[in-house]
């Protein structure tokens, strides 16, 4: 267990430092990460995916010191990565964004995937009306 809540905080740092950076710094962010410049309007989205991110990132946290972790988060961040990853196979495929863009998140993506799943509280172990 101890190895899944030290991976819980990993994960919440990720989320949360993404979170803030595109909250205050979206287009910065996104030319950091190797993404073309977008259109003024685009921030609003990336600041509803900062929301996401910053909200998710203190729930892990959070969830991480908790005695017993719900595996609903767990299940849901799992579902999570791999969309990521499956996002990021295929605009890779499409030729849409180059390997130097995606490799890095989805390297990310499927390591926590991974990780999560061989880590996650069997159902047994989890608390009643939690389990997934």
């Amino acid at each position: 267990m101890r190895k899944l809540k030290a991976l819980l905080l990993v994960i919440a740092a990720v989320q949360g430092s993404l979170g803030l950076a595109f909250l205050f710094l979206p287009a910065a962010t996104a030319g950091w990460m190797g993404l073309a410049p977008y259109p003024p309007g685009l921030d609003y989205l990336l600041g509803m995916l900062a929301a996401r991110f910053l909200a998710y990132g203190i729930g892990l946290a959070v969830v991480a010191r908790a005695p017993v972790v719900p595996r609903i988060w767990i299940d849901t961040m799992i579902l999570i990565q791999a969309l990521d990853l499956a996002v990021g196979i295929l605009l890779t495929a499409r030729g849409v964004l180059g390997l130097g863009v995606t490799a890095f998140p989805m390297f990310n993506a499927t390591v926590f995937c991974f990780l999560l799943v061989l880590w996650r509280p069997r159902a047994a172990l989890a608390r009643p009306g939690f389990a997934a």
